[in-house]
């Protein structure tokens, strides 16, 4: 019997700072530079710690969960459209599905029930945990442990999830390391930054609306990481 593999990747937005309570601005803003000392340093922090605010899942969520079959060369792409309906569509063997958060993570965790292997580009360390604090904010358990058995040894339990970020930098031992882009262009495949958006566009992307876009430049990235996964499957994967 086949295995499942499955290629999974996420898009997330920050949430409005100006929208925070007080208690939370106050938390979020306490080691900035004083702004009647050093007004620069202070407009340059702020500026930093909103476009940052993505990248925690307390002040953060996801718009997007992405997931591709490396063997059948199909998936599907959840996303978020804020309420806004949307009819499902498929386009290049994705399809797109409109969902709030909640929905996408139940749908994440079943397919999850069903997959035998995970890969991704740095999701042990950030995909993952993300979508595992988003689940438990919205009461939904995790049906895979996705992050735990980093190395997939044999002897110790859980989801065999093959971290391309990990296994090309040889589990940081390697002196070099790259993001996603720079792992394409080395081997000749085509970037997610060639359809003209990247992970910073996103949030603006969800402001003004443009919903299906952010899930294309998801669908970009599940066919990125499929492709690189073959590279190391078929010439650096060890052999048993």
């Amino acid at each position: 019997m086949n295995k499942k593999r499955l290629v999974f990747d996420i898009e997330m937005v920050g949430e409005d700072f100006d929208k925070f309570d007080k208690a939370t601005v106050k938390d979020l803003t306490k080691n900035l530079p004083d702004p009647k000392k050093d007004p620069l340093g202070y407009e340059k922090s702020m500026q930093d710690l909103k476009r940052n605010l993505v990248f925690s899942p307390l002040t953060g969520k996801i718009v997007a969960i992405g997931v591709y079959d490396v063997d059948e060369q199909k998936g599907a792409v959840y996303y978020d459209t804020n309420g806004k309906k949307a009819k499902d569509t498929e386009i290049k063997g994705i399809k797109y599905v409109a969902m709030n958060e909640a929905e996408m993570l139940t749908k994440f965790w079943g397919i999850a029930e069903i997959t035998d292997e995970f890969i991704s580009f740095f999701g042990r360390r950030a995909d993952v945990p993300y979508m595992m604090i988003r689940s438990a904010v919205h009461g939904i358990r995790p049906s895979k442990d996705l992050v735990s058995n980093r190395y997939n040894s044999a002897g110790f339990r859980g989801a065999t999830h093959h971290d391309l970020f990990d296994l090309l930098t040889f589990y940081g031992g390697a002196m070099f390391k790259g993001s996603l882009h720079r792992w394409c262009r080395a081997f000749g495949i085509q970037s997610p930054k060639e359809s003209g958006m990247d992970g910073s566009d996103v949030g603006p992307a969800y402001a003004t609306g443009k919903y299906l876009d952010i899930a294309k430049y998801n669908a970009e990235d599940l066919f990125a990481t499929s492709k690189l996964f073959h590279y190391w499957d078929q010439y650096l994967r060890p052999k048993n």
